[in-house]
């Protein structure tokens, strides 16, 4: 899955994110709207990681949908 297609089905896939990403509350899935740095900057505010690693957890997750 790329980022079109997560933009795209967002609705549908934020509950996996929260499912993945459990400090995220409902507000912030609302502000990412499936925008690819929205979520990496809010995943470095609740979670304190460094991009690289978000996005290699990003790549991992969007593998397995």
């Amino acid at each position: 899955m790329n980022w079109d297609q997560v933009e795209g089905n967002w609705k549908q896939l934020k509950g996996k994110v929260r499912q993945q990403w459990g400090k995220l509350t409902d507000d912030d899935l609302d502000v990412i709207s499936g925008k690819k740095e929205q979520l990496l900057g809010r995943l470095q505010e609740r979670y304190g990681v460094r991009r690289e690693e978000l996005e290699r957890q990003l790549d991992e997750f969007l593998k397995r949908m």
